[in-house]
């Protein structure tokens, strides 16, 4: 794998980090500014509403820029974000702090990924783009649980601060390691755009907010499940979002590896298993042991579906494939803020402090039903082509994808 690789995976791991260790540092927020938790909690929602807006507005801004220039730039525009949440003298200018550091999540993702699969040859496709969401995978087990310990112990402006230097550090090695990448010729962003007429480019978007919304739908809750359910002190849970992180980092490198084999029967087991482990979910959460392995096993197979949905993109909208790559990773956020809510409202319900755990099950399962479809509407078209040889020559006009 290329070294341009790593310098991706590190701008990875800021954003990452950057993105979660919030929730663990809402308290000492929202004490600072003098607001309640569920206030401070808009940084958390600000964030992702900015990432799923910011996604499609800042590759649109980049469609002229060649890539490897806009990747600096979104860097650039994290870095900015950072360090004015770090130095925030008011809530409302921390909260903007958050939404012009997510305004580059999506826009740096979705180009990332079209580069990291330029840099390879076809057959590792995946597996270049696993290696880069390495360093969003890996900021769960490391960067998260040392910025919240930095945060409590030195303050959450100094977290800040790491984080917008880990953006520096990002920045520099793409403009040292990423090699120049034209801007490929003839695009305009309406053969972007044209992508989104596709319905296998839309169904697998609708596999990310399902599939990754139902990994959410625990995960959002999982303190409180764990402390009244599985009986932990408030103080394991950390170690056991680190158990979810390594799961995330093993389901990435197997979903990448494995994709590039057989991308969509990779969906189909990581998508069902999924399904099948959140459902049991709501019993092994009443036992600490098998709660842990559950929750590694959670971040694994949510994790597993990301390179092959992202590949899955790229490849059915391959003439013009920017866009709508970042609109998926904009779709990762927008299922987090629909399992979440979903869960509230089972919880509001008084379902239980495991309900949350049914609505993953059904989302998963939802997303399964639509991969399924996918690769039957798939295997369709692949059989009605090669069964009218007359049709297909009779159209010699039609127009030929870019490649890039």
């Amino acid at each position: 794998m290329p070294l341009a690789l790593l310098a991706l995976a590190i701008g990875a791991f800021g954003i990452g980090t950057t993105e979660f260790v919030i929730m663990g540092l809402l308290p000492e927020v929202a004490g600072d500014y003098g607001v309640s938790i569920p206030t401070a909690g808009f940084l958390v929602t600000g964030y992702a509403l900015g990432v799923v807006l910011g996604a499609p507005l800042m590759t649109v801004l980049g469609t002229r820029i060649p890539r490897k220039r806009m990747l600096m730039l979104l860097m650039g525009l994290f870095v900015v974000g950072n360090v004015v949440s770090a130095l925030a003298p008011s809530f409302g200018v921390m909260l903007t702090g958050r939404v012009v550091a997510s305004l580059a999540h999506g826009a740096f993702f979705g180009i990332g990924s079209v580069v990291a699969a330029g840099l390879v040859a076809p057959e590792k496709k995946a597996g270049a783009i696993a290696m880069m969401f390495t360093g969003l995978t890996v900021a769960n087990v490391i960067g998260v649980p040392l910025g919240t310990l930095v945060g409590q112990t030195l303050g959450w402006r100094v977290t800040f601060l790491i984080v917008a230097g880990l953006g520096v550090l990002g920045l520099l090695g793409i403009a040292k390691l990423v090699p120049e990448l034209p801007r490929p010729e003839g695009l305009r962003i309406r053969h972007e755009l044209a992508a989104f007429r596709n319905v296998q480019v839309l169904l697998a978007m609708a596999m990310t907010v399902l599939g990754f919304g139902g990994v959410f739908a625990a995960i959002t809750y999982i303190t409180p499940m764990m402390t009244n359910v599985a009986g932990f002190a408030d103080t394991s849970v950390t170690w056991l979002l680190v158990l979810f992180g390594l799961g995330m980092v093993a389901g990435n490198l197997i979903g990448g590896k494995f994709a590039d084999r057989a991308l969509m029967p990779m969906l189909y087991v990581s998508l069902g298993a999924l399904a099948v482990v959140l459902a049991v979910f709501t019993v092994t959460a009443h036992n600490r042991f098998a709660a842990a392995v559950t929750i590694a096993l959670i971040g694994a197979l949510g994790f597993a579906t990301v390179p092959p949905l992202q590949k899955r993109v790229l490849d059915q909208a391959a003439g013009a494939p920017t866009l709508a790559s970042a609109v998926n990773i904009g779709a990762f956020n927008l299922g987090n803020a629909l399992a979440a809510w979903l869960g509230g409202l089972v919880l509001a319900a008084g379902l239980g402090w495991t309900a949350p755990n049914w609505v993953g099950a059904a989302l998963a399962g939802s997303a399964l039903v639509l991969a399924l479809v996918s690769g039957a509407l798939e295997r369709r078209t692949t059989t009605r082509a090669a069964g009218s040889p007359v049709v297909a020559a009779a159209t010699p006009e039609a127009p030929v994808p870019a490649h890039h």
